[in-house]
């Protein structure tokens, strides 16, 4: 009876559709959780860019790039799968273990990025008066959870004589790298990628390659301290800064993070634990 009754007024459709579009929703939504924090999510950016000069093209009557975008079109979505391996495979398996209907959308309260330049700071300079090999990463707009995941996960807060302690030679957390979100140590023994460059000078070590190699795949600032020379250099866009005295690595991180932080303070909240 009842069901005949929503039949027949059209309740019954409308409810199906509410609930048609309010699961779809939360897919989308579930799904942009498992992106957020890796580099999808710029990847995404660039999809929308592209869509975005199609329609403009489209409207203006622009042929030739028209055509120049429908093939391109072709090649990205098949490109899709390739590009996004990482955050399917994280996507599956959170599926497997449930993760996909558990997870929180919330973020803690605005970070002060001045504590964690501080602690950097003074914990590459300690490190280059003794000669401690560090490499630590703090991460910008790009995520880095894919290389989080390589790693020994901690979350604590960020200081300097935590930072010193992680890089002591012969412990379990010396090799690899610390990677650092807002003012919160989220991972040590993390492994990075190689750069590829066949231009980098045979002098550098594996250290300073894989801090190269971050920054061309990524926004992240790397701080690297050389266990042989005890030098400070800092990687960023696929570029090295060495030899940096105190001083000047504080301005280069400065110069980075606390414009950024002034100018988008939204961004700058610490994202909540796993991601």
């Amino acid at each position: 009876m009842f069901s005949q009754f929503f039949q027949y007024s059209g309740v019954w459709s409308i409810l199906i559709n509410v609930l048609d579009i309010v699961i779809v929703a939360y897919v989308i939504y579930r799904l942009l959780l498992i992106i957020r924090g890796t580099r999808a999510v710029q990847l995404i950016k660039g999809i929308i860019i592209l869509f975005i000069a199609a329609t403009i093209a489209d409207f203006l009557g622009f042929k030739t790039i028209q055509w120049i975008l429908s093939q391109l079109w072709a090649v990205i979505f098949v490109a899709l799968a390739v590009i996004f391996q990482p955050e399917l495979r994280r996507a599956l398996e959170q599926i497997g273990r449930g993760g996909f209907f558990s997870r929180s959308l919330f973020v803690a309260p605005e970070v002060d990025m001045g504590r964690t330049i501080d602690a950097v700071v003074k914990a590459s300079t300690s490190g280059a008066r003794t000669r401690t090999g560090m490499l630590m990463v703090i991460e910008n707009e790009t995520g880095l959870n894919n290389y989080i995941e390589t790693g020994i996960q901690l979350d604590a807060l960020v200081s300097e004589e935590f930072l010193v302690n992680i890089f002591v030679n012969k412990t379990p957390l010396h090799d690899g790298a610390a990677i650092i979100r807002g003012n919160r140590v989220v991972a040590a023994a993390c492994f990075l990628p190689l750069t590829d460059n066949p231009y980098i000078s045979m002098a550098l070590g594996t250290r300073h390659r894989a801090a190269i190699g971050l920054s061309e795949v990524s926004d992240a600032i790397i701080v690297v301290v050389s266990e042989e020379t005890g030098s400070i250099s800092v990687s960023k866009d696929g570029k090295l800064i060495r030899s940096l005295d105190e001083k000047g690595l504080k301005k280069v991180l400065e110069d980075n993070f606390l414009n950024m932080v002034a100018s988008n303070p939204r961004f700058w909240q610490r994202r909540n634990g796993d991601e």
